[in-house]
């Protein structure tokens, strides 16, 4: 055999070439699929968390602490925290997207946007990367993202709300009350960030003054994340109809209009 071999080699040689078949082992393409405890936007499930990979993370490479709240409600004008949690994250970068319009926002502690109200701070001993929204409006409420440059990355979305500051009396915008019964309006002022230090109430246009010859009115406010203020007003008559309009310091006023039924009525 080897004497044939070389013969052969020996007669391609002659006629100007050499023949050499072989065989190449083509790599599939590579396909990443990220463990159990990766929080991906798509597919994530936290009930899918295994308690083995709970109990080796040093070998889990870059994951998200999914113990930060994925809501987050700013009041307009008050600076917004995004809060992302980041264990392992090696030599990896963290990104923050709006979903809105797909715009990468920051990268590491770099910002991309021509928006400079978005700033990403990142603080190393609780592993933290938060995009910081300054002065924001209604119109940046929606879905972010934080991502994980892995291959592919993987996101954990957040929501944030911005709200503006609501008064409403509960039962309005019209109270009907039988005469010589008791008037009570009730007044809630929410989404500030701390209580309003007074509330106003006017009749018809005109503070109501307690102290007046009417007697029987009263006024009892309770102050915290939500403040109620109550407007009592006894024994009512027809000189009570009319509108009542509730003033807090730092909200919008909200009206209610009353009207007092004799019997007959």
């Amino acid at each position: 055999m080897r004497q044939l071999a070389v013969v052969m080699i020996i007669l391609n040689i002659n006629y100007g070439r050499l023949d050499c078949s072989y065989t190449m082992d083509i790599d599939e393409p590579h396909t990443y699929t990220p463990p159990k405890h990766y929080y991906q936007t798509s597919s994530f499930d936290e009930n899918d968390i295994s308690d083995d990979a709970s109990k080796s993370p040093l070998n889990r490479g870059p994951y998200f602490d999914i113990s930060a709240s994925r809501n987050v409600t700013a009041l307009v004008g008050n600076t917004a925290y995004l809060n992302c949690r980041v264990r392992n994250l090696g030599n990896r970068t963290v990104s923050w997207i709006r979903h809105r319009d797909l715009h990468l926002l920051t990268v590491g502690k770099a910002t991309y946007t021509s928006d400079q109200r978005y700033q990403s701070v990142h603080n190393p001993q609780l592993d933290d990367w938060s995009l910081k929204v300054l002065y924001p409006q209604q119109r940046d409420s929606g879905v972010y993202e934080c991502q994980i440059s892995t291959t592919p990355p993987v996101g954990y979305s957040m929501t944030l709300s911005v709200v503006e500051p609501v008064t409403s009396i509960v039962g309005g915008p019209d109270l009907y009350i039988d005469t010589g019964s008791t008037v009570n309006l009730t007044c809630i002022v929410q989404y500030l960030p701390e209580p309003p230090p007074l509330i106003q109430w006017t009749h018809n246009g005109v503070e109501i003054n307690y102290d007046s010859p009417r007697g029987g009115v009263s006024v009892i406010t309770e102050k915290g994340d939500i403040t109620t203020s109550y407007l009592l007003i006894q024994r009512a008559r027809s000189s009570d109809s009319g509108k009542y309009t509730c003033l807090p310091s730092m909200a919008n006023p909200t009206t209610v209009h009353v009207h007092v039924l004799n019997e007959e009525e």
